[in-house]
């Protein structure tokens, strides 16, 4: 088992590995596999890219991302806004309406309701990289449906698909549209895997993560 010291090292090697992070303007620490990201970043895009490389490095079993994007000179919302509803709007795999967009000193609300959780994470993922962003709430919701009698039997099945051992660690519980994993896992990756899968089952508005990290 890596101590902390070597997983600071390791995640700040990773960092600098990391073409689209300035590595000099993040500050790593560690505490009982804990890592904590602080620092003053210049666009979103890569304190999103600090947060992914601290996760892939191996050890790691969260990661706390206190760092904050200082985009060099004013917010312009206007063209922040008109941006993120362009890239909204041209997404093949979003609804042509029904997304919001607000915009406040460069950081971008998303609100408004759509089908799937797929579709949520993906609204996000259409405006992140946009240029002059402070940040992403998202506050879009996923239309309420009847969930399946048989979703914990379909999660179950998804879970072993991707990784059957991890899936035999994982316990399935659901109420009404509501799913919660509890259990363990070996990695961020593997969480994040587990909670794709949940939240693909038709019928689920909400995913409660109880794992652990082994």
């Amino acid at each position: 088992m890596k101590t902390d010291l070597q997983i600071k090292l390791d995640v700040s090697d990773e960092l600098a590995w990391d073409p689209a992070v300035d590595a000099a303007t993040v500050g790593v620490e560690v505490n009982h596999g804990v890592v904590t990201l602080s620092g003053h970043l210049r666009t979103y895009v890569e304190k999103l890219a600090a947060e992914r490389a601290a996760e892939r490095v191996a050890g790691v079993k969260a990661v706390v991302v206190e760092l904050d994007v200082r985009v060099p000179g004013a917010h312009d919302d206007e063209a922040i806004a008109e941006a993120a509803r362009a890239a909204l709007q041209w997404h093949a795999g979003l609804p042509a309406s029904g997304i919001k967009v607000r915009v406040e000193k460069g950081w971008v609300s998303l609100a408004g309701e759509v089908e799937w959780a797929y579709q949520r994470e993906l609204a996000e993922r259409s405006v992140e990289h946009l240029r002059g962003l402070a940040g992403v709430i998202n506050q879009i919701s996923i239309k309420p449906r009847i969930a399946p009698p048989d979703v914990a039997k379909r999660i179950d099945a998804a879970l072993r698909r991707h990784a059957e051992r991890e899936a035999a660690h994982i316990r399935v519980e659901v109420l009404g549209s509501v799913v919660t994993l509890e259990g363990k896992v070996d990695s961020p990756q593997e969480r994040e895997a587990a909670l794709g899968a949940a939240w693909s089952a038709p019928g689920v508005t909400k995913v409660v993560d109880h794992l652990a990290l082994s």
